[in-house]
């Protein structure tokens, strides 16, 4: 099974760093770090690159596919590279997927028209506008279409998805050796939980509110 991964200038690092880790312990799966052009790639801290193996048309035709996001995503939002990139994989793609705001790329590319779909909470507003129908669920399957919330999700969507393709007992094993079995401290994961406070502080300051 052939990965491709997606990275691009100030992706989030978790994103597609979490899927990978679960996404590597499928049986004969291959996995690369693609982009625009082979090289290193900054994250959005600026403090992290991951090396992209191959450009994008050296990968026209992956297995499964996994978009990240970050706040290098509203620079990619009319890309034609990668727009036209992520419509040609998808063409014979078994899986498309999406960490994040990944989501909205899929969705500018047209992917997830009438599709329902899930992005960061942040953002999923932005969804309609690609004609896509936004859930706040964590991970969101329609079709052959995964879609995962914010950052951490990606390692929901990458669990879910190891079960559909090698079944229960492997995605449990998998989730038993990364020792999956989050207890976080806090319980403010979701605007949901969160003081309320700090969800209109981060929703009032966010660049999709400007868009």
């Amino acid at each position: 099974m052939q990965i491709a991964l997606v990275v691009y200038d100030r992706f989030t690092a978790l994103d597609v760093v979490g899927p990978y880790e679960i996404l590597s312990r499928l049986p004969d799966a291959r996995l690369t770090f693609v982009a625009e052009r082979p090289g290193p790639v900054r994250a959005d801290t600026g403090f992290l690159a991951l090396t992209a193996d191959r450009a994008l048309d050296e990968m026209p035709s992956p297995d499964l596919l996994v978009v990240p996001g970050g706040p290098g995503t509203t620079d990619q939002l009319e890309n034609p590279v990668l727009l036209d990139w992520l419509r040609a994989a998808d063409a014979t793609s078994t899986w498309t997927t999406s960490v994040c705001t990944g989501s909205l790329l899929l969705a500018a590319a047209g992917l997830l028209r009438g599709r329902r779909a899930t992005s960061h909470w942040i953002a999923l507003d932005v969804l309609k506008r690609y004609g896509a129908e936004p859930t706040g669920e964590r991970v969101v399957t329609d079709g052959k279409y995964v879609t995962a919330a914010g950052v951490s999700s990606g390692i929901d969507m990458a669990l879910a998805l190891t079960g559909r393709i090698a079944g229960d007992e492997h995605a449990q094993a998998v989730q038993l050796l990364t020792e999956y079995d989050p207890q976080p401290p806090y319980d403010a994961g979701s605007p949901d939980k969160a003081p309320a406070h700090l969800v209109e502080e981060f929703r009032a300051g966010s660049r999709f509110s400007r868009t």
